[in-house]
């Protein structure tokens, strides 16, 4: 935001050095870029914040320096005569989308002479880099520039049935604006029509066929308030972006609509002549009450560290616009005004207080008090995450949640529906949301192969997002992936390694699974405790291909809500065993479409109390077995808690896991 020392002057007296001024800016939120002389004025050039929308005017700025120096601000009340036929005789308003435009106002001017614009006025403009075009143009960019509040106008008798329809673009429809290019629309950008074609972009940019002319007479002021996302998407799809468009992305005063278009219509009738047709065309969604901020008066020394008199913090809310309601000496309520909606808690009034009053009277030691938060149960579940991963050799990854179509693929069989899109991401080929973590961490471990690190062993803990039912909101379950080279059974072992460190005291079941993701017959799903914990497997080598891999990868995405539910944070303690454990080695053969998961089931269920562990060890196929079979070699260890085991007692339970596994699944020793 450019603005000029002589343009400020009519509102604030401004008698300080411009360095002073610039100085306390910078000290209170506006920025200063530069400050350079044009033609015996002064362009200051402020970085305005995206929550200050109230300073992109010189009235906003002016109330500022007002606040700061202790200066009277110079009001101004627009009162412009009117005569003649109403305004409704002379044209019409329509909003057919109350939801992108809350607002819209129209006054008529008659008989307006348009010509140049007289020095002061081009002067102004041209010291903050607007080039001068005609009076009727000029004055409405320059009440723009006053006050925050964009405005159009319109040659009222080249509008086809002299009035306006705000409403969406109809499919194949274009505009030729007032830069002389022709757009193309879409249904979702917001138009201002006449009775038959869109005649402007609403908040980006009007039209050339309805544009103030030498000839034009009639003039329709525009004065609106729109749906800032709405302003956002039409302007970057279409790569138009306006000084009316950067102040309509952002929160505008609503109150200043109809000021504007008083001042305007009063600056018209000044400089251009021409009556001004009585009345106001407003058509308009109630405004939600504004709500007051309770302050408690002791919360600001304990924030700030130092103590402001209550009565010098009463001044400064009050002369920042805030209105002071009912309170008690330890506490008042404060009502913003309606240019500030960025105030909304009660630290935000503590900064404002902090930032007048003046940060250079805070001490540099002065101990603030603070009281460190406990750490929840996401945070200190990360904690242990990220430490067993690291001590397992993987390093911590963080990738984007806007994707390319060629990572967008989910990795679980709930996500096949299409991804959620967004249409302004500024990455023009990275516009889906991420349905999972492993492809973005696969193209990690790609990107480190072509930098000569081949063994990247890599995790991320992250949001995924899946279209919910019913709902414009996605469903966001937060995922644990890992990515390695590793092979199933390498990184099904840093799994269980992740578990034990959660103390996770759960058995960890794994389940055969087709998923388009994993090479057929190398994925599985895992059960912790009977629920769906998440996926494991090596990586497709189609897939792997695509991604330009070289090495194979194995990848497990784990839900992280479950892995929270079966953690047990404090640890139990368990006395080490004081008996020594008997080992007994099985060899047994099964169909070869028999799951290993399901043969170790029925071991626990009939092996009996002292077992206390099921270990796999080998599959065999081939060899003298036949081609529907395979031996299953698996470890059987037992321990009682309170004797040493006898050999006849484990050969008991020896022989009723074989029996059983024979009845079952009609399995044979292999010998």
């Amino acid at each position: 935001m450019i603005v000029s020392w002589n343009w400020l002057a009519q509102y604030v007296r401004l008698d300080m050095p411009v360095d002073i001024l610039t100085e306390r800016f910078a000290l209170t939120g506006l920025n200063h870029e530069s400050t350079s002389e044009v033609g015996g004025d002064l362009a200051i050039d402020l970085e305005v914040t995206s929550n200050r929308a109230d300073c992109l005017g010189h009235l906003g700025v002016a109330r500022e320096v007002s606040v700061l120096f202790d200066r009277t601000l110079a009001v101004l009340d627009p009162r412009p005569p009117e005569s003649g036929p109403a305004v409704t005789t002379r044209t019409g308003v329509t909003v057919d989308d109350p939801a992108l435009c809350s607002q819209f106002t129209a006054r008529v001017i008659s008989g307006v002479k348009v010509g140049e614009s007289p020095w002061w006025l081009r002067k102004r403009l041209e010291t903050i880099g607007v080039r001068p075009i005609s009076n009727i143009v000029d004055i409405t960019n320059y009440v723009m520039f006053e006050c925050g509040q964009p405005l159009h106008a319109y040659d009222l008798d080249r509008l086809e049935g002299r009035r306006l329809v705000v409403r969406r673009a109809r499919k194949g429809e274009t505009l030729t604006a007032i830069n002389n290019k022709v757009y193309e629309l879409t249904p979702e950008m917001l138009v201002i029509a006449d009775a038959e074609r869109p005649v402007g972009l609403a908040g980006v940019m009007g039209g050339l066929d309805t544009e103030i002319g030498a000839t034009t007479a009639n003039v329709l002021i525009e004065a609106a308030r729109f749906d800032s996302m709405s302003i956002r998407r039409t302007a970057r799809a279409l790569g138009l972006h306006s000084p009316s468009s950067y102040r309509f992305e952002r929160p505008l005063d609503p109150e200043r609509t109809e000021w504007a278009s008083r001042r305007c219509a009063e600056l018209i009738l000044e400089l251009a002549g021409g009556t001004l047709h009585p009345g106001l065309i407003d058509v308009s969604t109630p405004l939600p009450a504004r709500s007051s901020i309770k302050l408690r008066y002791a919360q600001i020394p304990r924030v700030l560290g130092i103590d402001v008199p209550q009565p010098r913090v009463e001044a400064i809310l009050q002369d920042l616009g805030l209105e002071a309601r009912g309170g008690t000496s330890d506490w008042r309520e404060f009502q913003p005004p309606s240019w500030r909606s960025d105030l909304e808690r009660e630290i935000d009034l503590i900064e404002e207080v902090a930032r007048i009053h003046g940060y250079e009277h805070i001490p540099e030691n002065r101990l603030v008090p603070l009281a460190s938060s406990p750490r929840g149960l996401r945070e200190r579940v990360e904690t242990e995450i990220r430490g067993a991963l690291t001590a397992c050799g993987f390093d911590e990854a963080v990738t984007f949640s806007l994707v390319s179509d060629e990572l967008s693929e989910p990795l679980d069989p709930g996500s096949e529906s299409s991804p959620i899109r967004v249409d302004h991401s500024s990455r023009k080929r990275e516009n889906a949301l991420r349905r999972s973590l492993v492809p973005s961490l696969l193209a990690v471990r790609r990107h480190n192969e072509a930098y000569g690190n081949p063994d990247a062993e890599l995790f991320e803990i992250a949001n995924v997002y899946r279209p919910r039912s019913g709902s414009v909101l996605p469903e966001e379950p937060t995922r644990l992936s890992l990515v390695s080279g590793r092979d199933y059974l390498g990184l099904k072992g840093v799994v269980e390694a992740l578990l034990a460190r959660l103390h996770a005291d759960h058995d960890l079941e794994v389940r055969p699974v087709a998923l388009p993701y994993f090479a057929p017959g190398r994925g599985a799903e895992l059960l912790l405790g009977g629920t769906h914990l998440g996926y494991l497997g090596e990586v497709d080598p189609t897939r792997l291909t695509a991604l330009e891999l070289r090495g194979a990868s194995s990848a497990v995405e784990l839900e992280l809500d479950v892995l929270m539910a079966k953690a047990i944070l404090v640890p139990l303690h368990h006395p080490l065993p004081p008996f020594p454990a008997v080992m007994r080695d099985l060899s047994l053969v099964v169909a070869r479409s028999l799951a290993w998961s399901e043969l170790a089931r029925a071991v626990r269920d009939v092996a009996g109390p002292t077992l206390e562990a099921v270990l796999y060890l080998d599959t065999f196929r081939g060899g003298n077995l036949d081609n529907d079979r395979q031996s299953l070699h698996f470890g059987l260890r037992f321990r009682h808690p309170a004797r040493t085991l006898t050999g006849e007692e484990v050969e008991q339970a020896i022989q009723t896991v074989i029996a059983a596994c024979a009845d079952r699944f009609g399995a044979t020793l292999r010998t």
